[in-house]
């Protein structure tokens, strides 16, 4: 029996509804409308036509996916989804719990799927024990870019620990360099903080505290410390970083006028399109204490049940082109991630990105591989937003004690998830 507590009653009808598309149209949902995105769906469009397929493009723009998926919603309850769509991390578990996803088990069988992603990425991608969905790409998120120049002016050395951390940010500061590049907002400082934890705490913590959603580590002396070294992170900014958008603050890197930034690898786009390189004009660097663990932000496409046996084929040969080493590669250089197919050849991939893939395969043998919570892939949208308000108001009201922050931040992730 479909489950339908979350989208609505009008899902039903969905599935017992025939689409009007014709076979072997397959109709596309996506948010990639810009830059080396667009170039890349332009690239899957022509992989997937080339097996005999027509694509029907979906495009939604804007809200980082929000606008979409709300496209989405309307589209499943009228009854007429599409046959893929890009969604990410817990959503794919909720649409799962619809019942409204096709399984694809044949295709993930027949090419190993189990052997070409870790276990901790293939377990998100399916539903029920059943292949769900598939990844397109693999972001870091646990990355801090830095400025060489600035380093060498205030004879400060990159970091690897929080320690050295402090000792370098207190070295450009008192050269009269902002030491971190900011922007605060909420995204941004659970994006920082994530790190923190991790960089402090290591993985098994950041696991109980950010997937187990465990209330004694929330509530821990560990958590104290990790939100204390965090608020310790904001006298190195400076007074413009509240509501600067993220790109902003990488420019600052670029530029010359800070030294360090905490954001995933979508940040190199920037240094690229500025005509800068990697080891010469900016430094990628595991985020301090974190060279050993990798926090992760995965793309991914869900396949929507539909009674049409040619739209099935079409979404069958659409889960295969994306996992290909073909598109994995196209796609992830024009991206700024990496594939997330294992053993994937990284010959034509900058050193930022031959790092991240290293890092990557070695946290997926050691267990060391963890998801993102500042982006969306290890809590619910509503237990991350309890994540979100607490660690906001605590790096913006120096009132609010750490130890006060952490018995917070516990209480509103049980309020969140005792609304599931």
């Amino acid at each position: 029996m479909m489950k339908l507590s979350k989208i609505g009653l009008g899902i039903a009808l969905a599935l017992g509804l025939s689409m009007s598309a014709q076979a072997a149209e397959v109709e596309v949902l996506h948010y990639w409308t810009s830059g080396g995105e667009a170039k890349s769906v332009a690239e899957l469009k022509k992989m997937l036509e080339a097996k005999g397929h027509t694509w029907k493009d979906f495009a939604v723009a804007g809200g980082g996916g929000e606008s979409a998926m709300t496209v989405l919603k309307s589209r499943v309850v009228s009854g007429n989804p599409p046959a893929a769509a890009q969604i990410k991390g817990p959503s794919i578990q909720e649409w799962g719990e619809e019942g409204v996803l096709a399984n694809i088990d044949g295709v993930a069988t027949k090419e190993g799927w189990d052997k070409l992603l870790p276990k901790v990425v293939s377990d998100v991608m399916k539903h029920d024990g059943k292949y769900v969905a598939v990844p397109v790409n693999v972001h870091r998120v646990n990355w801090m870019w830095a400025n060489p120049e600035v380093f060498k002016k205030a004879d400060a050395t990159v970091p690897t620990t929080w320690d050295e951390f402090f000792v370098a940010a207190d070295k450009i500061k008192a050269a009269g360099m902002t030491a971190v590049a900011h922007g605060g907002q909420p995204w941004q400082d659970a994006t920082t903080f994530e790190s923190v934890v991790l960089g402090t705490q290591g993985p098994v913590f950041y696991n109980k505290a950010f997937v187990e959603l465990d209330p004694k580590s929330l509530d821990s002396a560990q958590m104290v410390e990790a939100l204390e070294t965090f608020r310790k992170i904001k006298q190195y900014t400076d007074e413009g970083a509240p509501g600067r958008d993220w790109n902003l603050a990488t420019s600052m890197i670029i530029k010359g006028e800070a030294g360090m930034q905490f954001m995933g690898d979508w940040a190199k786009g920037e240094f690229t399109a500025a005509g800068k390189k990697p080891g010469v004009d900016y430094i990628c660097a595991a985020a301090p204490g974190t060279s050993k663990g990798f926090t992760f932000n995965i793309d991914s496409f869900v396949m929507f049940d539909l009674d049409n046996k040619d739209l099935a084929a079409g979404q069958n040969d659409l889960a295969s082109t994306v996992l290909s080493p073909e598109f994995q590669e196209v796609f992830n250089l024009n991206k700024g991630s990496i594939p997330a197919r294992l053993g994937s050849s990284m010959e034509k991939f900058d050193d930022c990105a031959k790092l991240s893939s290293k890092d990557f395969v070695e946290s997926a043998k050691f267990d060391t591989l963890v998801p993102s919570m500042a982006h969306g892939m290890s809590t619910f949208s509503s237990t991350q937003g309890a994540i979100y308000d607490t660690v906001t108001e605590f790096y913006n009201n120096d009132k609010v004690t750490a130890k006060d922050a952490a018995a917070k931040m516990a209480k509103a992730v049980a309020s969140a998830t005792a609304d599931l």
